[in-house]
């Protein structure tokens, strides 16, 4: 089935394209933000290291809110949920615009880290919703499609505007953007899903012990937080390495403007893929990819070339993004969803503190390309453990519901 329907007046769009461009908006104020997000914070410590520490610090926040969400996310509908928590990213941003004090940037930063908790976990239910169990992959495809649109974009009006006319109009434009996402849930007209359950669960320690007594949630869990995990080196200490090269930055635009180009053009592809050969093969191949090439850029010390090269990794996570989230709403029962899907986003923030706080013990001894050595070391890991992942074929699953 497509993603467009026909009727007697023309042709319509369904529910994950209404969705799916709700995400373009809001992922193209993210883009925006990421690109400078390491270079801004930067600015005031001027330290690499520093700045891993820092968001590491940050990742941490991120973990623990998820527990804290749960209740939220079980007890109150989807779409208010998400919509609350992009005015309230607007407002941050806004604030973050006029901001010159370091504390208050902290603050700030702390405020938006559990934001996002909250905006990841209500806006990911609202795909599954729409999804049949036999085009989960496929619609995490599309939606992945229209965020890599973003992302292809972002960085150049990003690196444009930040040379031009300051970090400051970054954060206005972003805000901007959101208020917009806002506004097109009106238009489009979004369907509430009333996907609650009656019984909220309070035992926050209880969810994530009952979250990993299952094997295949808990690799589920692992290999979800593999691409968060090599994101850390691209947009977080590459844009910083660039402007230590001496290069403007505009540089750091085009070069994040080309990393989502692979992820663009295979992503949906090797979603439909994995539906019909089943996950473990995309799993291996996806890991496999980056971990050889950031091994070739520790003997490279050309930032032309190393930027070339992780451009081309990035075919391997065009294989891993949207099929690893796939993976783990389709070994769920019921509404486990409601339950352990927030639980389930705490592998973005470990990942994301894990890989932060290692690339900064390493800054504090080592060369910088000692960087790619770690990263290459911590993909192949994944590699090994997408071999224990159940091969689940979608394609040949027996699902009769048409939610699209």
């Amino acid at each position: 089935m497509g993603v467009l329907v026909k009727k007697q007046k023309g042709i319509i769009l369904t529910g994950i394209v209404k969705l799916s461009t709700i995400s373009f908006i809001a992922s193209l104020s993210s883009s925006l933000i990421d690109t400078i997000w390491a270079i801004y914070l930067n600015s005031f410590v001027n330290s690499i290291a520093i700045v891993g520490f820092i968001s590491a610090s940050l990742a941490i926040v991120a973990f623990l809110s998820y527990f804290f969400i749960i209740p939220i996310i079980e007890k109150y509908n989807k779409i208010k949920v998400y919509i609350t928590t992009l005015l309230l990213f607007a407002t941050t941003y806004i604030l973050f615009a006029i901001n010159t004090k370091f504390y208050i940037f902290i603050i700030l930063a702390f405020v938006i880290t559990i934001l996002y908790s909250l905006r990841i976990t209500s806006f990911g239910i609202l795909i599954k919703d729409e999804s049949s169990k036999k085009q989960l992959s496929r619609n995490e495809g599309i939606m992945y499609t229209f965020m890599d649109v973003a992302w292809l974009i972002g960085p150049l009006i990003s690196g444009f505007i930040s040379e031009e006319y300051g970090i400051g109009k970054v954060f206005i434009l972003s805000a901007i953007f959101l208020i917009i996402a806002i506004l097109l849930f009106k238009i489009l007209k979004i369907k509430n899903h009333k996907n609650i359950k009656k019984k909220i669960d309070h035992k926050f320690t209880k969810n994530f012990k009952d979250f990993f007594k299952n094997k295949d949630r808990g690799l589920a869990y692992i290999l979800g937080g593999g691409v968060n995990f090599w994101w850390s080196l691209i947009y977080l200490f590459i844009p910083i390495l660039i402007l230590k090269n001496n290069l403007h930055i505009y540089w750091v635009g085009y070069f994040l403007f080309a990393i989502p180009i692979p992820l663009l053009i295979f992503q949906y592809p090797f979603s439909k893929l994995a539906g019909k050969i089943g996950f473990k093969t995309i799993f291996k191949i996806g890991f496999i990819i980056p971990c050889i090439f950031a091994l070739i850029c520790f003997f490279m010390g050309n930032i032309y070339v190393i930027m070339i090269l992780l451009i081309l990794a990035s075919i391997g996570l065009a294989m891993l993004a949207p099929t690893t989230e796939a993976y783990f709403f389709d070994i769920l029962k019921g509404k486990e969803d409601l339950r352990f899907y927030g639980p389930y986003n705490t592998t973005i923030d470990l990942n994301h503190f894990i890989s932060r706080f290692s690339a900064a013990i390493i800054l504090v001894f080592l060369p910088f390309k000692f960087l790619f050595l770690f990263f290459s070391l911590a993909m192949f890991i994944f590699f090994l453990i997408s071999f224990k992942t159940r091969n689940i074929i979608e394609e040949k699953r027996n699902d009769k519901q048409n939610k699209i």
